[in-house]
């Protein structure tokens, strides 16, 4: 791979962990004369640099590129319930409510005064 292929993030992670292994002492994959390595002042990175421009570097990168795969959506099948199993589902529900729950009316304006009235005395 051509280091003109590889993005400036690749890049940089490539020369900072060269640059890092050159600092620890390791070997340099490309024979540099003393007085480049001078020109260079010995630095690390300018060392990785060199060696990734001259293609030595064993470092492979790899790129996750989407799926281009296909999918149909399947809709899930919701199970068959005949009209009669329906009709004697729903009316044990109503029983089941009619059962446990209040029935509510309407309220009447005169009966929430009168409930007011004898809340108000009873706090007197």
């Amino acid at each position: 791979m051509n280091s003109e292929d590889f993005t400036k993030y690749e890049k940089a992670r490539i020369l900072g962990a060269r640059a890092l292994q050159i600092a620890m002492n390791a070997p340099l994959l490309i024979k540099i004369s003393k007085e480049d390595l001078e020109k260079v002042r010995y630095d690390a990175l300018k060392i990785a640099e060199i060696e990734l421009n001259s293609r030595v570097l064993p470092i492979s990168i790899k790129k996750p590129f989407p799926q281009k795969k296909e999918e149909s959506l399947k809709r899930i099948a919701a199970p068959k319930i005949s009209e009669e199993k329906k009709k004697e589902m729903e009316a044990e529900e109503e029983e089941e409510i009619m059962g446990n729950g209040e029935i509510m009316e309407l309220a009447n304006p005169e009966e929430e005064t009168e409930e007011e009235e004898a809340a108000e005395s009873e706090r007197e």
